[in-house]
C-alpha cells in the first residue's frame, strides 16, 4: 500500500517577475516573449528554456500543449507569472477539436 503524506497549503509568495507567450504567426519564429517586470536575468534564462520548447512548434501542433504545461510548472518553479497570448479566445476556441 501507498502512503501518502499530508497535503500542505501554502501561500505563495508574491511573484518575481512577469513574462508575456505571444504567439505572432505561422511562419517561424512563432513566439515572441515579453517581460513587464523582474530580474533581467531570470526573465531571460527562463525564455532560453522555453524557447528551447517552442522552436518551429506552431500553436496548432500536438506537441504544443505538452510543451505549454512544461513551461507552466517551470513558471511556478520560479515563481514567474506567465501568460498566454495565442491569438484566440481558448474558451471558445478548441483548435484540436471537430471543425
Amino acid at each position: 500500500m501507498t502512503s501518502v503524506g499530508p497535503i500542505y497549503e501554502q501561500e505563495m509568495p508574491p511573484p518575481v517577475g512577469h513574462v508575456k507567450v505571444v504567439y505572432v504567426g505561422p511562419v517561424a519564429p512563432h513566439w515572441e516573449f515579453r517581460s513587464d517586470f523582474g530580474d533581467s536575468q531570470l526573465i531571460d534564462d527562463f525564455r532560453v528554456r522555453a524557447q528551447a520548447r517552442l522552436l518551429l512548434l506552431p500553436r496548432d501542433d500536438p506537441q504544443f500543449r505538452r510543451n505549454r504545461e512544461r513551461i507552466n510548472r517551470d513558471a511556478v518553479r520560479q515563481n514567474l507569472l506567465i501568460e498566454w497570448d495565442l491569438g484566440y479566445d481558448e474558451d471558445e476556441y478548441d483548435p484540436y477539436g471537430e471543425p
